[in-house]
């Protein structure tokens, strides 16, 4: 059975960029842990540039898969975001386009 406890290196990806790619893979096959970390990770700048249009797009995933806890640092990253990453990450969901694809903000 595959490890998906993906916080436990989330201390980590400050050091280790290289651990997001794992991450993001888990989250594109609709991992829901996976996608949580996902957003947390872009919200906080681990191993990426922050980023809350993307922060917000893997924490709403994990929202519909039920995610209590991405409902509340959803939340919390849509309350600093700019009308135009709320507009991104409305576009991200709404077009179901994983960031990479070819949509470019």
């Amino acid at each position: 059975m595959p490890d998906t406890s993906y916080l436990k290196d989330f201390i980590l990806l400050r050091n280790d960029p290289a651990k997001v790619g794992v991450v993001r893979e888990a989250a594109e096959r609709g991992e829901v842990d996976a996608q949580f970390t996902l957003g947390l990770i872009y919200a906080e700048g681990r191993g990426v540039e922050i980023d809350l249009a993307l922060a917000h797009y893997w924490l709403s995933l994990a929202v519909a898969q039920g995610d209590r806890d991405a409902v509340r640092l959803r939340n919390l990253v849509g309350s600093q975001m700019s009308d135009a990453e709320y507009e991104l990450s409305k576009r991200l969901r709404a077009s179901s386009l994983m960031p990479g694809s070819g949509l470019t903000h």
